[in-house]
């Protein structure tokens, strides 16, 4: 592959890192359910409902991906921000009585619509990933997708930055950027975001520099969202230091363009040179040189192939490990450790994740304001989280200190459960704390996820096997969101409203309860598969 297909390949990774930085469009909700809740008159029960209508979305992701078998990628990317632009373009609308009053079942289905959205632009991010780096899916993946983890404090920066601090204006705010900014993203990116004719038989030279520059690159925007949620800059320089974070990783495919330029000036003025000296052998290997192609250098490629295969899962089971079995839905549903894998997930991230999206409420009880602020801080957490299995496997997954991923699961889902005992406690730090806390290890557990499903039960099957795994979220979202809005209903006013650290009190020790005994059925996974693990390693 020449360099210029090199560079285009590295622009094609930065087009998705911008994707994915605006397409957690749903991790917004906590910072306008609130004001949604009362410019719309709904009850605390509806509110739940909605988070459950934005996952139920997500079931119908699968639509997305037939699309991008039959359709060009750039057509599966406009349709998905399309959707988005009805979605929350129609909400704001109603907000803003440009129309009538909505009922209930028309903002419930509008919802699912947002939900759905996330899920085509998702799509197109996968499959580019995954064709485009067929050496490095799995980093690139992992890389990318934990950029997600950033919309909320992207989106929460610019309302800041750009709109009255009056919290019926901030939700009109939400609505209209979750509407308009991923299809302007979308509009900007569909070029380049795109297939590049990559030579899958040899891995390209250099890769791993390019990697490692984009981990530095990724770790620092994430230090910078950290420090900024706890700081007190105010919103416009934190939206324009995470806008040149953003902009930072051109800096790959652009080196990436001049060192072909040069290269090919080089090899120019050096064939002029020696254009009459040259012996039949010397004029081999000009051409070899013009053409890019250093047989040295191959060979030692040729060395390292193995080492690079172990990268990426896919290329594992070529080798014939990697994978514990290749089954379908049918077979896998049979499976103890399917339902010990579905459980945990469900009684760990699941939990997590209903916590995030009920943040806003939360923190309107025990009366606190900060919920923009510890939404951002939810959001630059969950960052890390997401980008913490990538960074470990491609840096450690050869060491002997490196643990199975049940085990990381196990040493992630314990946390969770001991963070809801701590907002028992009514300081603001413990909710601080505990935000924090669960950010990175829903979002650890959600990355890590798409891994543990490949190694059980495969990968020919994968999309399939994983969007019923993932189903677990739309079911929590149901039930845990049913159930706590019922008891916060219960410890509220005639109003439905509810002040105090009784509102949610019944809530967490029950989540922790169930957090707990999660982590004892990730235990009991992690002895499962013990012996799987080991011999892979």
């Amino acid at each position: 592959m020449s360099s210029s297909s090199k560079a285009f390949q590295w622009l094609s990774l930065v087009g998705i890192i911008w994707l994915q930085s605006i397409n957690g469009t749903n991790t917004t909700f906590p910072a306008y359910s609130s004001q949604l809740k009362n410019t719309l008159s709904m009850s605390q029960l509806q509110i739940n409902n909605l988070v459950f209508a934005s996952d139920a979305g997500k079931l119908f992701g699968w639509f997305s991906g037939i699309a991008a078998i039959y359709l060009p990628l750039w057509l599966v990317l406009m349709i998905g921000s399309l959707l988005g632009l009805i979605g929350y373009g129609v909400q704001f609308l109603f907000v803003t009585n440009q129309l009538a009053s909505p009922a209930y079942w028309q903002v419930f289905l509008l919802t699912m619509v947002t939900g759905n959205s996330v899920c085509w632009i998702n799509t197109v991010c996968y499959v580019v990933c995954i064709r485009n780096f067929p050496f490095h899916q799995q980093v690139a993946v992992g890389l990318t997708t934990s950029y997600q983890g950033l919309s909320a404090k992207i989106y929460t920066d610019i309302v800041s930055a750009f709109f009255s601090s009056s919290p019926h204006k901030r939700a009109r705010a939400y609505l209209l950027l979750n509407s308009l900014l991923p299809l302007i993203v979308c509009a900007v990116v569909a070029p380049f975001v795109r297939d590049i004719d990559v030579v899958t038989g040899k891995q390209p030279r250099n890769m791993a520099t390019g990697f490692r520059l984009m981990f530095v690159i990724t770790i620092a925007t994430g230090i910078y969202a950290v420090i900024t949620s706890l700081g007190s800059m105010i919103g416009l320089d934190r939206m324009i230091g995470t806008g040149v974070f953003l902009l930072i990783p051109l800096v790959i495919p652009i080196a990436e363009k001049l060192r072909d330029i040069l290269s090919r000036r080089w090899s120019l003025a050096d064939r002029e040179n020696k254009v009459y000296n040259v012996s039949i052998d010397d004029q081999n290997g000009l051409e070899s040189i013009e053409s890019g192609v250093v047989k040295e250098e191959e060979e030692e490629e040729h060395t390292t192939t193995v080492q690079v295969h172990n990268e990426v899962s896919e290329v594992q089971v070529q080798h014939g490990f990697g994978v514990r079995e290749e089954i379908g839905v049918k077979l896998m549903v049979r499976r103890i450790d399917f339902w010990l894998y579905f459980l945990v997930y469900f009684f760990s991230a699941t939990i997590g994740l209903v916590f995030l999206n009920t943040l806003g409420q939360i923190t309107e009880s025990r009366g606190s304001s900060k919920t923009s602020s510890l939404v951002s801080l939810s959001s630059s957490f969950g960052f890390f989280g997401r980008l913490m299995p990538s960074l470990l496997d491609y840096f450690f997954a050869r060491s002997k200190y490196m643990i199975s991923r049940p085990a990381f699961l196990v040493a992630l889902a314990a946390p969770i459960a001991g963070v809801f005992f701590l907002l028992l406690n009514p300081a603001n730090v413990s909710l601080i704390i505990s935000t924090a806390v669960i950010g990175v290890c829903t979002g650890a557990i959600t990355s890590i996820a798409v891994s543990i499903t490949t190694e059980l039960f495969g990968t020919k099957k994968f999309s399939i096997n994983h969007n019923v795994v993932v189903a677990n979220i739309s079911i929590g979202s149901f039930l845990f969101g049913y159930s706590s809005a019922l008891l916060y209903r219960k410890e509220g006013n005639d109003d439905g409203s509810c002040l105090g650290m009784a509102c949610y009190r019944g809530t967490f020790i029950i989540w922790g309860s169930l957090c707990t005994l999660g982590t004892v059925l990730a235990l009991t996974l992690y002895a499962r598969t013990r012996k799987f693990y080991y011999k892979r390693s």
